[in-house]
């Protein structure tokens, strides 16, 4: 690849960080070429429009929070609650607070009818069922994942409400 080509692939783990520590809301097509250290033009000429772009950042930030997730996986596929014991603490450490806090306006905006937001909020979330899937033992079922997936859910709402006694609480 050329190095023109290159850039784009360049520019995502800045817009990300821009991302993470901004949210969608605080990254204007401007802001973005700032932390890509290049011009809101040059971006859309290796993107059709901010909406595609965002989505890639969006995809990158998703594959970093895989990466903690992962960082955390068990050896061996767990039961439930074994798999929830071992990957809720991680989500309620600082590291992850960014990412919970973009997944969760990530989820205002698909409430609110944002089209970008739902499709790529079903893609990450539908990314986080197969990573469920394929740390839960194989007899524990899709509706074993699908349960996690709601509880881990909840627990991020209630945690950002600061009702973290709550969650503490139904987690025993």
């Amino acid at each position: 690849m050329t190095e023109a080509a290159d850039r784009p692939a360049i520019w995502l783990d800045p817009l990300a960080d821009h991302v993470l520590a901004h949210g969608i809301a605080g990254s204007s097509l401007r802001a973005l070429a700032r932390a890509a250290g290049t011009s809101d033009r040059m971006l859309l000429y290796y993107y059709p429009d901010k909406g595609a772009l965002l989505a890639a950042v969006l995809e990158r930030a998703a594959g970093r929070m895989t990466a903690l997730l992962d960082a955390a996986a068990p050896a061996q596929p767990l039961g439930a609650e074994e798999l929830r014991a071992r990957i809720v603490p991680m989500l309620r450490e600082p590291v992850a607070a960014p990412f919970m806090r973009l997944w969760l306006e990530l989820a205002a905006r698909g409430a609110a009818g944002d089209a970008l937001a739902r499709r790529v909020g079903a893609a990450i979330g539908g990314g986080l069922m197969v990573w469920i899937e394929a740390h839960l033992l194989p007899d524990a079922g899709p509706a074993a994942a699908a349960r996690l997936l709601a509880e881990i859910e909840g627990l991020v709402l209630l945690d950002s409400l600061g009702m973290a006694s709550v969650v503490d609480q139904a987690l025993g």
